[in-house]
Parts: C-alpha cells; sequence; structure tokens
C-alpha cells in the first residue's frame, strides 16, 4: 500500500452478526493487526431483519457485545444534536429504522449500521429504481418477487443517506466493498448520488450462476467445469452456453459488478467463473483475495490429547478405539458433496482391513443451523443411542439428512469392517450439546486439533475455510480440484514440492478417450458420466490417504511441522497484508 484508507465501507448481509462464510471472512479481514495499521476507519453496513426472532437474539446476545449510540425504536441516542437530527431525517422521509454502533470483529470494535427497511416508503425509491433500469438496463420490477432482492434493493438509499452525514468529514481514498451481489444495490446509489467521490470494489465470494448451475444438474462439476473450460478457450460467455440467465437478479446483479473500480475474488475458480460471465469481465483486472486459515501453534503432544478425547468419544458409542479419526465439519448442503466421502472410505475400509487398521468418521453438519436442543439429545440419547442411531419422524433427521442417513450412511456401516461413520447432525461440539457419551472436558477445537483427516470434496467451493482449518494441526486435508482453497494451499506450499498435507481429489477431468471438443460436448455429461469418474478417483484418493496417514509419532510430527509452517502463510495477516491491501490499492489508482 502506498498509503492507507481513510474509510472503508463493508456491505454485507452479515454486519450485525456472523451468520456464515461472509461473517467469518470479516472477523478475518477486520480482526487482523495489518487491516487497523492500514485501514483508519472501518463501517459496516447492511440490513436488520427485526421480524427474524433468531437474527434478534443473536444480535443483541451479550456475547456480539453491540455498543449501540442510535436506535430510536430503543430510545437511544448519543449521537451529536446535528447527526441525530440527520438520522430522524431519514427515518421519517424512507420510514426505516436506523440501528447505528459498535461491534467486536476478533476483538476489534468498528462501526455497525444497521437499517431495517421492512417498512420502507415504496415511492421515495422511484428515481433510484428509475436510474437503473435507465443506466444498468436491471429492470426491478421483473425481480420484485423475492424478498432478499428488495431487501437490498430497499437498503440502498437510506443507508447511503445515512452514510453520507457519517462520512462528511472524512479524506479520500474512501471506498465502498461490496461484499457479494448484496452490496451492490448501495454501490449504484453512490454512484446516482456522487459519482466520483467513492472508490468502488466488488468482492466475489462465489460467482452465484456458476453455483447455481452446478448444484441443479446431476452432472454437477464434472459438466460444469468441462463445458466453461472450452467455452473460454473459444470466446464464449455463460449465456452462450448455457442460455439467458437474466431472470435470475443476483446474476443481473453480478454482471452490474464490473463497473466497480476492483474486482476481487476469493478463489482461482472464480476468476475464471467471472470471466465466463463475458461483457466487460473478459477484460477486467481481477485481483484474488483468498479467505485466511486459522493458525496458531501446537504441540504433538497437544494434537494427541485432543485425538485421545475423540478415540473415547468413539469408543464410548461404538465399542473400539479406532486408529484415526476423520471427519467432516460442513454444512448440510448438496454443494458439499458429502455422499463423496463414502465414496472414498468404501476403498480405504478395504484398505485399513488389510492392514489391521481401524478409523472412525465424524461428520457434524447439521440441517438445522441452529442445532438441537440439549434436552432433545439426551432424550434421544437413551432412547436409540443417538447419534448413532437416528429417526425421521421426532425432528432428529431433517430434510436432506433424512436420504444421507439412511440410504448413504447406515448401508456404508453394515457393509463396511474397518471403518465406522457417526452422524452428528448437532450445531456444537461438547458433552451438553452432543450427549453424555461426548467427555467432558471436549470442545470443538478438540476436533480441529486432533483429527487426522479433514474431508471437503465439494462441488462448489468457492474457497472452503473449513476443509483446510485443520491443515495446520497436521490433518490430511482432502479437498477436490473445484476448491478455491487449493490455488492458496499450492501457493504456500511452493517450496514444499513433497507436500503431503494436502490431497486434491479430480472429480473433473475426463478420462482421455472423453474428447470434449465444444461446450456441447461437455453438456451431455450427465450423473452416470459422473459417477463413471467418481468411482475411478475415489479409489486414487484412497490410495493417496493410505499411504499418508501417520503410523508412527514421527510421520505424525512430520506432518504436524509442515502443516504449521504452511498454515502460518495462510493467516488473516497475510491474506491482508499480500492479497488484500495491495487489491486495495489498485482500485484506488483505477478510480
Amino acid at each position: 500500500m502506498t498509503e492507507n484508507i481513510e474509510l472503508l465501507v463493508h456491505i454485507t448481509h452479515e454486519a450485525g452478526v456472523k451468520v456464515g462464510g461472509i461473517g467469518a471472512v470479516l472477523n478475518g479481514l477486520l480482526g487482523a493487526e495489518a487491516y487497523n495499521k492500514a485501514v483508519e476507519r472501518t463501517i459496516v453496513v447492511g440490513p436488520l431483519n427485526v421480524e427474524n426472532p433468531g437474527e434478534m437474539e443473536r444480535l443483541f446476545d451479550p456475547k456480539n457485545d453491540l455498543r449501540l449510540r442510535y436506535a430510536a425504536p430503543l430510545s437511544i441516542d448519543t449521537l451529536p444534536p446535528e447527526l441525530s437530527e440527520r438520522f430522524q431525517a431519514i427515518e421519517r422521509v424512507y420510514n426505516v429504522q436506523i440501528y447505528y454502533g459498535k461491534r467486536p470483529f476478533r476483538g476489534v470494535f468498528h462501526e455497525v449500521l444497521l437499517i431495517n427497511v421492512a417498512a420502507i416508503a415504496e415511492p421515495t425509491l422511484n428515481d433510484f429504481k428509475y436510474y437503473l433500469w435507465d443506466k444498468f438496463g436491471l429492470n426491478c420490477d421483473r425481480y420484485e418477487y423475492d424478498p432478499e432482492f428488495r431487501r437490498f434493493v430497499n437498503l440502498a438509499e437510506p443507508a447511503y443517506a445515512a452514510l453520507y452525514h457519517l462520512t462528511a468529514e472524512s479524506a479520500e481514498p474512501r471506498m465502498l466493498l461490496a461484499h457479494e451481489w448484496m452490496g451492490m444495490p448501495l454501490v449504484l446509489a453512490a454512484q446516482m448520488k456522487d459519482s466520483g467521490d467513492w472508490t468502488t470494489a466488488f468482492y466475489a465470494h462465489e460467482v452465484a450462476t456458476a453455483r447455481l448451475l452446478v448444484e441443479e444438474h446431476p452432472g454437477h462439476d464434472t459438466r460444469f467445469y468441462n463445458a466453461m473450460r472450452v467455452a473460454l478457450q473459444r470466446g464464449q460467455s455463460i449465456d452462450d452456453v448455457f442460455g439467458d440467465q437474466s431472470y435470475y437478479y443476483k446474476h443481473e446483479l453480478l454482471r452490474l459488478a464490473s463497473v466497480c473500480d476492483g474486482v476481487f475474488a476469493v478463489g482461482d475458480l472464480v476468476v475464471d467463473e467471472l470471466r465466463f460471465l463475458g461483457g466487460a469481465y473478459r477484460q477486467k483486472e481481477i485481483d484474488l483475495v483468498y479467505n485466511g486459515v486459522p493458525s496458531f501453534p501446537i504441540t504433538l503432544a497437544d494434537k494427541q490429547r485432543s485425538k485421545a478425547l475423540l478415540q473415547t468419544y468413539a469408543q464410548n458409542l461404538l465399542g473400539f478405539k479406532p486408529d484415526f479419526v476423520f471427519s467432516h465439519v460442513t454444512r448440510f448442503v448438496t454443494s458439499k458433496g458429502m455422499w463423496r466421502d463414502v465414496r472414498v472410505l468404501d476403498h480405504l475400509d478395504a484398505m485399513l482391513a488389510r492392514a489391521g487398521k481401524t478409523a472412525v468418521h465424524f461428520i457434524l453438519s447439521s440441517y438445522e443451523p441452529s442445532g438441537r436442543s440439549a434436552a432433545q439429545v439426551r432424550l434421544w440419547e437413551q432412547e436409540y443411542g443417538w447419534p448413532i442411531n437416528h429417526r425421521a419422524d421426532n425432528n432428529d433427521l431433517l430434510g436432506h439428512e433424512v436420504d444421507f442417513f439412511f440410504n448413504v450412511l447406515e448401508p456404508f456401516n453394515q457393509r463396511s469392517r474397518a471403518i465406522k461413520a457417526v452422524l452428528v447432525n448437532q450445531f456444537g461440539w461438547s458433552r451438553d450439546r452432543c450427549g453424555q457419551r461426548m467427555p467432558a472436558d471436549m470442545n470443538f477445537m478438540d476436533l480441529r486439533k486432533g483429527a487426522d483427516l479433514e474431508f471437503g470434496q465439494s462441488i462448489y467451493e468457492p474457497f472452503g475455510i473449513a476443509q483446510v482449518e485443520p491443515l495446520s494441526f497436521g490433518a490430511l486435508c482432502v479437498v477436490s480440484n473445484v476448491c478455491g482453497c487449493v490455488g492458496f494451499v499450492q501457493r504456500a506450499s511452493a517450496d514444499c514440492p513433497a507436500f503431503p498435507n494436502l490431497v486434491v481429489a479430480d472429480y473433473v477431468t475426463p478420462p482421455p478417450d472423453w474428447a470434449f471438443y465444444t461446450p456441447a460436448d461437455a453438456l451431455r455429461l450427465d450423473q452416470y458420466g459422473r459417477d463413471l469418474i467418481e468411482i475411478s478417483s475415489s479409489q486414487t484418493v484412497a490410495r493417496a490417504i493410505a499411504t499418508r496417514l501417520p503410523l508412527n509419532d514421527e510421520e505424525a510430527e512430520t506432518l504436524l511441522a509442515l502443516g504449521q509452517k504452511v498454515g502460518a502463510r495462510m493467516s488473516w495477516e497475510v491474506v491482508v497484508s499480500d492479497y488484500l491491501l495491495p487489491a486495495l490499492a489498485r482500485a484506488v489508482g483505477t478510480a
């Protein structure tokens, strides 16, 4: 960076509370020392959904430590009188509610501006919507059916009005950073109101159109990425190959993001996916800004203590102490490709059985994001041995969990000899959340530190923090080659040519005799074709795992030392210093 950033405004749906991936990114970036040395002032802006009791509960949870300075519905106002009057005028004109204050991001407090737009005065938005249509061809009427689209369009003008008065004294450079499509309406409102006053940037944490096309077709990543590869070689766009995508409002807002001064991508394939959108993205400079990975020193003894707790838990559940502990910490969604775990385990089971070794595979994933109550878990544990056994008629198994457990996991456990898989469909990893058979002093970090292997063979994964979280703790991380984290690990381990900690599963590359000369050739790939590739590739992955699992302390120490070395190069401090700040500087230079 040639100069500090005077003001950086982050626009995101996770401004008030951490909900998912972008919340984790904000904590990592905004809590980094390098960030706070380079950015003088940070404001995080987003909508507030007061009609969602869960969101409101988390917002005002003492652990969130929200410190409000202005919230008329709560009779809070410690602002200077002039600013308070401005906020009140905005609330009257737009019929919104402003909540303004500070909250910590990994221990560092930054300003947050939240707007409740549930009852916004719609006529006040007409000029803005006309501007979006006239300037960018965005017809808001076409997407008004979607409440999420409405929320972020409705947020744009009142949020910018509040920002205008909050930042009136700020010097340049001043930046607006839109995290995903949700931030684009506010960026466009700033361009309409004060064109030239702000440097703008778009941070692509995914490409929503690509995700949709991958998830909705049974050919998944095998089909999509082969079609995209050939199409990019031929200069074709996503609309050329898959048809007009303008029906999808996220696609249209992604398309408009190319007007920003800077565009950041969270992974290498996200860069290609943006290029595949066509238009201005063909020539647009796109900066890689990876996600960071938690990294702190641990010893082999620390790892072994955590592993011993996991082995005790497995013995309490299954009646044997496994030699190896595998895990998969993930959301219960199609994109995570959880069936691929079992494809690999089927092959690995025979290999471990021949070697006289055993393993347990803990899958920590819940279709219900808030998890099950502690009382429910205790009851199910007593009645039928949860989490080894599950039921689908009592709110135990929900959604995709039903099919996955009964049609994938249970048949595997019946035929396997050396490996048993356990679905812990809960939010949390402690005795109070997971039952009396879990060791009393177990916590979530024991799962991260103690596991020998972490699965994460997603069909769509722009980065994949969870997949490589255990990397610095000496675990094997088994990921698919469409995961954005692969590029970061490869860069961080460039001087470790034999880096055994990362096992990359390739479920995309077809056999040599499958020639794809046009995108249409790849589009013919269906589930049958993908299955053939998965069956073959999963065996290759299993062989790699079998040869890399540590059989003694010396091998475990080697994996831990390598993981610590590479993990330290993937920390949030490194991401900020080596990727984010240079990208911000380039955006300022192009404004």
